[in-house]
């Protein structure tokens, strides 16, 4: 049974870091993309971040580029989000996602098939 089990969030100043983690079993990470998502109160969930299966690749939200860092220890099942320079906007629940692909390289955006049950980010003006 797979599972993804977000940690980290919590209530920060605006300005303020944050890193969250997210642990998988149940599946060889190495073979899965892995990502990030938000969402917020009446609205869909958003992307924010993408990493490789290899870890070689990252796509970012233009809304977090340079702001936000995706990484990932496959030994550990384990891929993180450190955010930085964080603004009330980023307020959300955000999701960690898992898609298995064949390419070391593929970074999707959508499609995702495992999904964690999400961690609250709270950032305060």
């Amino acid at each position: 049974q797979v599972q993804l089990v977000e940690s980290g969030g919590g209530l920060v100043q605006a300005g303020g870091s944050l890193r969250l983690s997210c642990a998988a079993s149940g599946l060889t990470t190495s073979r899965y993309a892995m990502a990030w998502f938000r969402q917020t109160p009446g609205n869909e969930r958003e992307f924010v971040a993408a990493i490789s299966r290899s870890g070689g690749t990252t796509n970012y939200a233009d809304s977090v580029k340079g702001r936000f860092t995706i990484s990932r220890d496959n030994a550990k099942n384990t891929e993180y989000l450190q955010m930085s320079s964080l603004k009330p906007e980023d307020t959300a629940v955000y999701f960690c996602a898992a898609v298995v692909r064949l390419s070391r390289d593929a970074v999707p955006t959508e499609g995702y098939d495992y999904w964690g049950q999400g961690t609250q980010v709270t950032v305060s003006s």
